[in-house]
């Protein structure tokens, strides 16, 4: 992929380049850390993983890091897994994250937003008023570092509090949404033995109330280490018996206790998305996040005090996390609790506008969920505060880079992002200095040595290789949760290539630096021995008006052949007839090439997702092949099992 005549969609100008704080990162990292001062982002890029300790070092200078303890080195050992951050260092990221209660006591921290799109402001004082008092609480209930405190609770400020009282204790947060089903909570919480569970009564979304107390009292019943369960009255229910009323513990005027843990210390748990068996628990530390966020946060995405930072989230997706950490950089952050499309296809932007978001992060399903709903946000709304939308659960296709830029605004910063959960972050996305070319991601991120290699570990420019990182990140796990000898964390990523991150993404780095992902590796389609992204696929077959999402899987076959389907969801009143089918195959094959279009088109009632709203490729994969249900997927990991049924009864049908 040498594409580098292409005109850019967008160019920041001179006064923006200059303005950025990665710009003035790099002048300053010059004087102080040897950093080169000229030759731009691609310069600092190549410094920041060629010398990774002095890269470091300068991040946690520049963000004025707070080692209670000073670190001996930045770096103790760099094999992966088990790279040593910062050895000797203490700190907490709770701390960091309330600093700017101190210098603007009266500033909007967190802007609440429910259904009705009304923004509600709470302000650092208060935001640190009522972490202290829920931080003191937790240790009259004896929770010590260590332990770990789970929410099953929506995108709410009670989650915030929750989340940064349990990192000020040195204990281990982690969380889920409330539409998840009670057994999907409990494949993920019963392995981290939570001993504070932190819940709702229910939840609003769609414009209609959701009643969880049932399942809360599933969980209960479930979670035998729980010492105490908070209430939390959302749909204004009293507290169930043996439950604590989150006011009363979150009343007190207390300044907040910040336990000084080691570098290396649990944060929280994340979780994989469990589709082939229990999600892995996977466990980042409060240095690691803390170092990885204000880099990200703070150079990548541009975020200061004076910025709104919105990304549609729940707390079920790292990203919510990843939203929380803008409070690092003094920003005010954004908590949108409801449905995405409520009440029409355009309720994101509206919660932009009224909020003033200048960083507005969703999906890409949403952005072409947009288009085809012929929404017109530049028209319909008051966007002039918004500096860049940026997009992550898949990649954005071209069609959407361009509707934004034509619906929006033209002079739009569209920053699409890849990472995963298991990083907390992303590998490469948002640069405020560099152009946006259509389909590509602008840049591998600092500090990370991002590849593509060939399966003999060869490193490719401009051909499709294996997403690798070959220099260990802070943010990577620390270790999964119940993985004494570290044997199912290998397994993960380092299994291919040991020694370096092998992510399962297919990605090609183009000559200029930019990325491109073409969806995930370990659902490869490989036909004739050429290897294929499904997402390239997808981003041509929902261009077209009649489709509304499609799943592609390749099946190696017991006689050595080669079955490719494509299952498409239809919209609304369209029909999979002759016509329709001939334009799909005649639009893949104009788009991509004679060997991506499928050997059959089968209409399905619905597309199957995680919970987090991505598509199942693999397990879909394993019913076909006529792995029994049981056997191929997690049923607590998807959005609505039935839909597995039809593929589940289609292999049967096959044989």
């Amino acid at each position: 992929m040498t594409s580098a005549q292409t005109e850019p969609l967008w160019q920041p100008d001179e006064d923006r380049v200059a303005a950025a704080a990665v710009t003035r990162f790099q002048a300053w990292a010059a004087e102080r850390h040897g950093a080169p001062a000229d030759g731009g982002y691609e310069a600092l890029h190549r410094w920041s993983v060629e010398d990774l300790e002095a890269f470091w070092a300068a991040v946690a200078e520049w963000f004025d890091l707070r080692f209670s303890t000073p670190y001996e080195r930045v770096l103790g050992d760099r094999s992966m897994p088990g790279a040593d951050w910062f050895p000797g260092a203490t700190l907490n990221y709770a701390e960091h994250a309330l600093r700017a209660a101190e210098e603007r006591p009266h500033a909007t921290a967190l802007l609440h937003v429910d259904e009705t799109h009304e923004p509600t402001p709470i302000t650092w004082a208060e935001l640190r008023r009522q972490v202290g008092s829920l931080a003191a609480e937790l240790r009259r209930l004896g929770v010590e570092p260590g332990d770990r405190v789970s929410g099953y609770l929506p995108n709410i400020p009670e989650a915030v509090v929750a989340l940064l009282a349990t990192a000020a204790v040195g204990a281990v947060w982690t969380s889920c949404a409330p539409d998840f089903g009670a057994r999907s909570v409990l494949d993920r919480f019963q392995q981290v033995e939570p001993v504070v569970l932190f819940t709702v009564d229910g939840y609003r979304y769609g414009g209609k109330e959701h009643d969880r107390r049932d399942t809360v009292a599933e969980l209960r019943a479930e979670l035998p280490s729980l010492r105490a369960v908070v209430h939390i009255p959302l749909l204004g229910t009293p507290a169930p018996e043996g439950a604590l009323p989150w006011a009363e513990l979150t009343a007190a005027d207390t300044a907040p206790v910040f336990e000084q843990v080691p570098f290396s210390h649990p944060l929280w748990v994340l979780y994989s998305s469990g589709t082939t068996g229990l999600p892995k628990a996977i466990v980042q530390s409060q240095g690691g996040i803390l170092v990885e966020h204000v880099k990200q946060l703070g150079l990548h995405c541009d975020l200061g005090p004076d910025d709104v930072f919105f990304w549609y989230t729940s707390t079920g997706w790292m990203m919510w996390n990843f939203l929380v950490s803008g409070l690092l950089t003094g920003t005010t952050v954004v908590l949108y609790d409801g449905s995405p499309g409520y009440p029409d296809t355009a309720a994101q932007w509206r919660v932009a506008e009224r909020t003033g978001a200048t960083l507005y992060g969703t999906s890409a399903a949403y952005v072409m969920a947009c288009a085809k709903a012929d929404v017109h946000p530049g028209r319909d709304f008051d966007l002039s505060r918004v500096k860049c939308v940026a997009t992550t659960g898949s990649p954005l296709p071209p069609d959407g880079f361009r509707w934004l830029h034509d619906e929006v605004r033209e002079d739009l910063w569209i920053a699409s992002v890849s990472g995963g959960t298991d990083v907390c972050s992303c590998f490469a996305g948002a640069v405020p200095t560099l152009p946006v070319h259509i389909g590509e991601l602008q840049a591998a991120g600092l500090g990370t040595d991002l590849q593509s290699w060939d399966p003999s570990g060869k490193p490719l420019i401009g051909e499709v290789g294996e997403l690798v990182v070959t220099n260990p990140m802070p943010s990577m796990p620390i270790r999964f949760w119940n993985d004494p000898d570290g044997s199912r964390y290998r397994d993960s990523y380092f299994e291919m290539f040991p020694g370096v991150w092998r992510h399962g993404d297919w990605i090609t780095l183009t000559d200029r630096g930019s990325v491109v992902i073409h969806g995930r590796s370990d659902s490869t389609l490989n036909r004739q021995g050429v290897r294929m992204g499904s997402a390239d696929i997808y981003e041509a077959v929902e261009r077209l008006p009649e489709i509304r999402e499609s799943l592609v899987i390749g099946l190696e076959e017991p006689d050595g052949g080669y079955w490719m389907p494509l299952f498409v969801h239809l919209a609304e009143g369209a029909a999979l007839d002759e016509e329709l089918i001939g334009r799909i195959k005649a639009t893949i094959r104009a788009e991509l090439s004679p060997r991506h279009v499928p050997d059959e088109i089968i209409e399905v009632p619905g597309i199957p997702h995680t919970l987090t709203g991505k598509r199942i490729e693999v397990p879909v994969k394993r019913l076909l092949q006529g792995t029994p249900m049981a056997k191929a997927v997690n049923p607590g990991s998807v959005d609505n099992l039935d839909l597995l049924r039809f593929y589940e009864e289609l292999a049967r049908t096959r044989r």
